[in-house]
C-alpha cells in the first residue's frame, strides 16, 4: 500500500454582507471540490495548503483559526490518500485556474456550497469548517 498526504484549504472572502467559498472542478470527472495538492519534502502541513491554494487558484489566503480537518480515501487501487484541510479567509476576488488539471475556479455563495460538492468527505469537512467559522470571534474585512 502507498500513501499520500496532500494539504489544502476551505478559503472563504466577504463581500458586504455576503460570504462565498473558493472551489476548483476538476477536468478528470468534473466533480468539485477545495484546492489542495502534495507536501514536497520538508514543507509543513500550512506551507503546502498556502502554496497549492496559490498554484490552484492564484489566490494569498490567510489562515487564522486552528480549525484543522483529515480525510482519507482510496484514489486507486493499492494507494491510501491523506488529505489536511485549513480554514483560510482571502481578501482576493481575483482567481484563476491553474492550467492543466483544473477546469475552473470559482466564488460559490456559501449558502449554497454544500450542495455543489460531489464526495460525501468534502461535504463533511464544510460541514465542519462552517461549524468552526461560526465559533470565530474577528471581523472579516
Amino acid at each position: 500500500m502507498t500513501w499520500e498526504k496532500s494539504c489544502g484549504a476551505l478559503v472563504v472572502r466577504r463581500e458586504g454582507e455576503k460570504y462565498y467559498i473558493l472551489m476548483i472542478r476538476h477536468k478528470a470527472g468534473g466533480h468539485r471540490s477545495f484546492p489542495k495538492g502534495h507536501m514536497e519534502a520538508g514543507e509543513t502541513e500550512y506551507a503546502t495548503a498556502l502554496r497549492e491554494v496559490m498554484e490552484e487558484t492564484s489566490s494569498r489566503i490567510a489562515i487564522i483559526s486552528d480549525f484543522r480537518a483529515t480525510v482519507s480515501y482510496s484514489p486507486s487501487p493499492g494507494v491510501m490518500k491523506e488529505v489536511v484541510y485549513f480554514l483560510a479567509f482571502t481578501t482576493d476576488e481575483s482567481i484563476k485556474a491553474r492550467e492543466g488539471e483544473i477546469a475552473e475556479v470559482e466564488w460559490v455563495p456559501l449558502d449554497e456550497a454544500e450542495q455543489c460538492l460531489t464526495h460525501e468527505n468534502d461535504k463533511t469537512v464544510f460541514r465542519a469548517a462552517m461549524e468552526r467559522m461560526q465559533h470565530l470571534t474577528f471581523e472579516i474585512k
